[in-house]
């Protein structure tokens, strides 16, 4: 048998001898070709401003501002990057042109296929403002699920539970235990509606209730606790975020609205505010006075401004509805006299800031006419331009930001350099909220003056 498979194996060596030596062409396979290059998967960068009392800020990339004015409570847009190391620095913006980098410049080497979300959080006040950094993985999520990932960037929070439940549900065992500055990994769950709790470690009282939120298939959302800016009882709300870095503010349910009312009609008597004929919000209000701010719930009411000696006198009769969260003033302006009490409603925004005093004017005086305000180092203001022109009765200047120190505000009939009110030398403080409110004299002289709000007063 072996010499029979030998012979075999001659012979078919003969056969391609004799093919090698025939003017056939040989034909020649071509090699594999290369396997393809490995696809590599970008990083994602997104930058969320979570310092309460820090100012808007710029993000540096690279030395190059990628990001500009970013606000308390706001995110970036999502940045796909590869992966590399990168130099960021974050910049505050001052009032004047100054910028200063406050956290940074650091190395940020960014992994591949993983999201990073940067939270400048702390207190500038406190010297506590730093960087926090969050990861994720970069993966599909399902259409029937939502993605969670949970963080605790409010640094005026203790360490808390967090519960996730159905809206019904009981508080049950808690998702996690954060310390400030902690996370949860990214959750993928079912599609539907959930309930976010938070109270104190091992503890049944809930400090935080988002109510019922539905979330459809698809969303994806980072969470964080940061220090509450909204009127209401409870020290944090809730900030999500989404890979585009849209935000979705989520606020206690038990979120109120905050209302301080002013008197300022100088020839009208003491008034008391009457809601839906029931409630005597503030009794013997006079001129030129203005109550505390008063969280009540959010709705829309019928106020009624009476005389506090006879309520059947109402000079106010008008309805007010009150957002969850905001803050206003309510002030009553006008004169008796002429018939033209009305209500002013101003939107106030009580969050202070650190590096900044901020200064609001309001223009309340019927004597006035349009005015024009300077804010200036001294009392003269002969060569000034106006910081604001041509100020109508009703109007406001918003909050101006201004560096500490030492102004002059003077308030003139537009277009002219004569005085109404002031000069008004004011000795202004970082972190601190000033509002004035031109008044005319009392008993609708010509004596015009301030209203005098906020940190003036307290």
């Amino acid at each position: 048998m072996k010499k029979i498979v030998s012979l075999a194996v001659a012979t078919t060596m003969l056969a391609t001898l004799s093919a090698c030596n025939s003017s056939d062409p040989i034909v020649i396979p071509p090699a594999p070709p290369p396997p393809p290059p490995s696809s590599v998967v970008d990083a994602t960068l997104r930058v969320v401003h979570a310092s309460s009392d820090a100012p808007d800020v710029n993000v540096l990339i690279g030395g190059f501002p990628a990001i500009t004015g970013l606000a308390y409570g706001q995110s970036s847009e999502n940045f796909a990057l590869g992966p590399n190391t990168y130099n960021v620095a974050v910049q505050a913006i001052l009032p004047g042109t100054a910028t200063p980098t406050v956290i940074g410049p650091v190395n940020l080497a960014l992994a591949e296929a993983k999201n990073y979300k940067v939270f400048a959080v702390g207190s500038v006040a406190g010297a506590t403002l730093e960087p926090l950094v969050v990861t994720s993985d970069v993966k599909a999520l399902a259409s029937g699920n939502v993605r969670l990932q949970v963080v605790h960037a409010a640094s005026a929070a203790p360490t808390v539970d967090i519960h996730v439940t159905a809206p019904n549900d009981p508080l049950g065992s808690a998702l996690a235990t954060l310390d400030y500055k902690g996370f949860t990994q990214a959750l993928d769950v079912p599609a539907g509606d959930y309930r976010v709790r938070i109270t104190l470690p091992g503890q049944s009282t809930v400090v935080f209730d988002s109510g019922t939120l539905a979330l459809a298939g698809g969303t994806d959302l980072v969470v964080a606790a940061i220090n509450n800016r909204f009127s209401g009882a409870s020290p944090v709300s809730l900030l999500a975020v989404t890979p585009n870095g849209d935000e979705l503010d989520i606020k206690d349910v038990n979120t109120t609205s905050s209302v301080r009312v002013v008197h300022n009609v100088s020839d009208a008597p003491a008034v008391d505010v009457i809601v839906n004929d029931a409630i005597k919000l503030v009794e013997g209000l006079a001129f030129p006075n203005f109550t505390p701010y008063v969280g009540v719930a959010p709705d829309t009411y019928n106020v009624k401004v009476a005389a506090a000696a006879d309520n059947s006198v109402v000079v106010i009769n008008n309805n007010l509805t009150l957002e969850p969260g905001k803050f206003y003033s309510v002030l009553a302006v006008g004169s008796l006299g002429n018939n033209t009490i009305e209500p002013l409603v101003l939107t106030d925004n009580p969050r202070r800031v650190a590096t900044e005093a901020r200064v609001r004017i309001v223009h309340g005086s019927t004597l006035a006419g349009p005015v024009d305000i300077y804010v200036t180092p001294t009392n003269d203001i002969s060569t000034a331009t106006p910081a604001f022109r041509n100020v109508p009765f009703k109007a406001e200047t918003g909050y101006v930001r201004l560096a500490a120190g030492n102004y002059v505000v003077t308030v003139t009939p537009a277009g002219t350099k004569t005085a109404a009110i002031g000069p008004v030398p004011l000795t202004l403080q970082a972190n601190k909220i000033y509002t004035a409110v031109a008044r005319d004299g009392a008993g609708l002289n010509a004596d015009v003056g301030l209203i005098l709000l906020d940190d003036f007063v307290q």
